[in-house]
């Protein structure tokens, strides 16, 4: 029982750690990376679907991102769609090949972009601290109802509090990487 919680604890603890994962990829850095564009939607046939289902999203440069629509009559749609997104850029179309180049970042934005990973950050320890309580909640349910020992019940109780200390710091290098990504110029 105990080593079903703790497997529970585990996958809940390694889905929030991708959830701020996805969290950290959508502050943009002064570098290109195409998962920026991910959650750009675009008007296709009716419905709205991400630019990567239109369209083959690559690098050229470490500063400018490509976007080739699979159907030539969709560039303008997808350089309507990137530059009302609120991300800041500003694509140019040339031929069927639309480009999307990274505008610098100034100090101040930076500052501010890494108040938001922090808090990002912080959200994703509160979570894996939930998980954690939650898990122990329920081995002390387990021990009040006399199902698994007072010895059982500690051990999982450690187990619970290693496995919510090795997320924590896999949060805090998620952390460092990206303040360090945002500060480089």
């Amino acid at each position: 029982m105990i080593k079903d919680i703790q497997s529970s604890a585990e996958t809940k603890m390694q889905r929030s750690l991708e959830v701020l994962r996805e969290n950290l990829a959508k502050v943009r850095t002064g570098r290109a990376h195409t998962g920026l564009l991910d959650q750009v939607e675009v008007e296709y046939y009716g419905s709205m679907v991400p630019v990567s289902q239109v369209a083959n999203v690559t690098l050229l440069d470490a500063r400018t991102i490509s976007v080739k629509p699979y159907e030539s009559n969709m560039a303008a749609a997808l350089e309507k769609a990137i530059r009302d997104s609120n991300l800041g850029l500003n694509p140019a179309a040339m031929g069927d090949l639309i480009r999307v180049p990274m505008p610098m970042l100034t100090e101040e934005r930076r500052k501010d972009l890494i108040k938001v990973v922090r808090g990002e950050a912080e959200d994703g320890r509160v979570s894996i601290r939930n998980v954690r309580r939650d898990a122990n909640d329920h081995i002390k349910k387990l021990l009040k109802d006399k199902e698994v020992s007072e010895d059982d019940a500690r051990r999982g109780e450690e187990q619970i509090q290693k496995l919510t200390d090795k997320y924590i710091a896999e949060v805090d290098k998620l952390l460092a990487h990206k303040e360090e990504d945002l500060m480089v110029v």
